[in-house]
């Protein structure tokens, strides 16, 4: 069991990991070992989390889920495969944590007149200091 939080921990059984060559650093290594781990988390079918997580992971994780709602971490920072797959399971943890916190709603809030009378003024004063830069000023 991977614990998130207090109320949500995920069952190794639905992880799936693929190990694959890597690019970038390990020399010869990188040609004959295969370092690099492919984390795939099924998000539709995961009866660990719940329906509004579940909603907020798949916005969050952005261009790393299919659209059969599978969430694929890449992670080939480290030369060796055990490293790699500590990094991908982190990775996960961090963005399913970062989904169960539920945003504070925006409300809808008006300026106030005296920073409306603020930002006229301080345009108008740079559209001064432009005039004055023109080639003929145009004194007032």
């Amino acid at each position: 069991m991977i614990r998130i939080t207090r109320s949500i921990a995920l069952d190794e059984s639905e992880l799936e990991e693929r190990f694959v060559r890597a690019s970038g650093p390990g020399g010869q290594n990188v040609n004959k070992v295969s370092t690099a781990v492919e984390l795939r988390f099924d998000i539709a079918a995961s009866p660990s989390l719940p329906a509004e997580v579940k909603t907020r992971l798949i916005r969050l994780a952005g261009q790393r889920v299919t659209n059969e709602g599978v969430l694929v971490i890449d992670a080939q920072r480290f030369r060796s495969q055990e490293r790699n797959r500590e990094d991908a399971k982190a990775r996960l943890v961090e963005l399913i944590r970062a989904a169960t916190h539920v945003p504070k709603p925006r409300r809808a809030t008006r300026p106030t007149k005296a920073a409306k009378e603020k930002r006229h003024d301080s345009k108008q004063r740079r559209a001064k200091v432009k005039k004055l830069r023109s080639r003929r000023p145009d004194f007032e």
